[in-house]
């Protein structure tokens, strides 16, 4: 489902081979939080999702436990910012901004998060609006 509606939006988009359920158990067990259904099952048909400029619309796994840890880590991050420690980043702008899964009131909900001001603001509330909004919209669809 996913593969199809991707490369409906944006055929020239760059799909990666898919991983299987121990590697999500991997991910979710190093990030120590569950991976929203959307997410997972997105990993399940693809392992990341990149546009034709290179810039990663949806990390693989390896990069979102690489990328949510270091962030979780980074001591200048732990002093300048709010904990990040809910939030499950999985992709990014090349123009800045990165994005990232929270809880919110009515369920997951995707941020856009500012690392100039820290300032997280709740852009979509499924994967699905996620990859319109970038793909057709292009990077600058979240300002």
């Amino acid at each position: 489902m996913w593969r199809e509606l991707i490369l409906e939006m944006y055929p020239e988009a760059e799909l990666n081979d898919p991983v299987d359920e121990v590697v999500l158990a991997e991910v979710e067990k190093h990030l120590m939080l569950p991976l929203p259904f959307e997410l997972a099952s997105l990993l399940l048909e693809t392992d990341g999702v990149t546009n034709e400029y290179g810039d990663a619309v949806v990390w693989d796994a390896r990069r979102l436990v690489e990328d949510n840890l270091a962030m979780r880590a980074e001591p200048d991050y732990l002093e300048l910012y709010a904990p990040f420690d809910e939030m499950i980043f999985f992709g990014d702008s090349d123009m800045g901004p990165q994005f990232a899964y929270v809880h919110t009131d009515y369920g997951p909900g995707i941020v856009v998060w500012d690392h100039e001001t820290d300032r997280r603001r709740l852009v979509v509330v499924s994967l699905r609006d996620y990859l319109a909004r970038c793909l057709i919209q292009g990077n600058a669809w979240f300002r």
